[in-house]
């Protein structure tokens, strides 16, 4: 695709070349990107563990604004918004409501991925006129089974990755099977598409206080979520390890408007491997 392609009139279409912003509310700058067509309901994408706005695969952006609003940002104290990372999803939640309507928005659609998810459901049971659709991915509800051994497989993995030289998410988010190396090299090499203006990387500081807050998560009291009224689609892969995949099961039995669609031979970044169909699903799922 070339650059007149990415950028048609005033509307970025490509991730790769959308300009990276930033907003001022409740006392911390926001960094965040924007492409899409302008008008309906936007999309926020809030993202995983350790995760700055290089980290959302183009694809699956790309695929989702080529038909709405996609708004993704770093939440307080990641890569390049400002403040110190709290060590809580409530406090993630609060300050992600903070820049939502810092950019004036009154109702958006959420994509919520493994932590990002984690968020996305605390702010649709505190805020819920603001949120129109949810989509949870790669994730699980408060005090979900296994949600508390993150922080050890995390490390675990990290380790493993170091000695064989390879980047921690092949191991975290795809399968050992061949399909699931052959996704997780296609994955990493989609993530280095963009040379220019790219955001820091997250501190160690930060990335400690987000694996606080999630051991936090799994150790928490079930919420009711027969509360969350909104159409919810729910999709991971069949071989979760990081957030194991019967908390998709989970979220979709007790969620009382969810649609659950879990991919074979798949992994934590399962809406990665499968971008195709999530983003077609992801689609239909948003429009309907």
């Amino acid at each position: 695709m070339n650059d007149a392609q990415e950028v048609r009139g005033d509307v970025v279409t490509s991730y790769r070349k959308a300009p990276t912003r930033t907003l001022t509310a409740g006392g911390v700058t926001f960094a965040y990107r924007e492409l899409g067509p302008k008008a309906g309901v936007p999309v926020v994408f809030i993202t995983h563990l350790a995760a700055v706005l290089d980290n959302w695969d183009p694809r699956v952006v790309d695929g989702i604004a080529a038909r709405h609003r996609v708004i993704t940002f770093d939440n307080r104290g990641v890569g390049a918004s400002s403040g110190s990372t709290p060590k809580t999803i409530e406090e993630m939640a609060k300050d992600a409501v903070t820049f939502i309507r810092g950019l004036g928005l009154k109702q958006v659609d959420i994509h919520g991925f493994s932590m990002g998810g984690m968020i996305a459901q605390v702010i649709v049971r505190n805020e819920p006129q603001l949120v129109r659709k949810l989509i949870l991915t790669g994730t699980g509800p408060a005090g979900g089974e296994g949600i508390k051994n993150v922080s050890r497989l995390s490390h675990l993995d990290t380790v493993r990755a170091l000695f064989t030289l390879q980047d921690p998410k092949q191991y975290l988010f795809f399968t050992r099977t061949a399909g699931g190396r052959r996704a997780g090299k296609q994955f990493l090499a989609r993530l280095k598409e963009r040379t220019h203006d790219r955001d820091k990387a997250i501190s160690l500081t930060s990335y400690f206080a987000q694996l606080k807050a999630i051991h936090r998560w799994g150790l928490a009291q079930p919420q009711d979520l027969s509360v969350i009224r909104q159409p919810v689609l729910v999709a991971n892969g069949e071989s979760d390890r990081m957030v194991p995949t019967k908390n998709s099961f989970e979220l979709a039995r007790r969620l009382p408007n969810a649609d659950i669609v879990v991919y074979p031979d798949a992994g934590h970044g399962g809406i990665f491997q499968f971008h195709e169909q999530f983003v077609a699903e992801a689609l239909d799922f948003l429009e309907r």
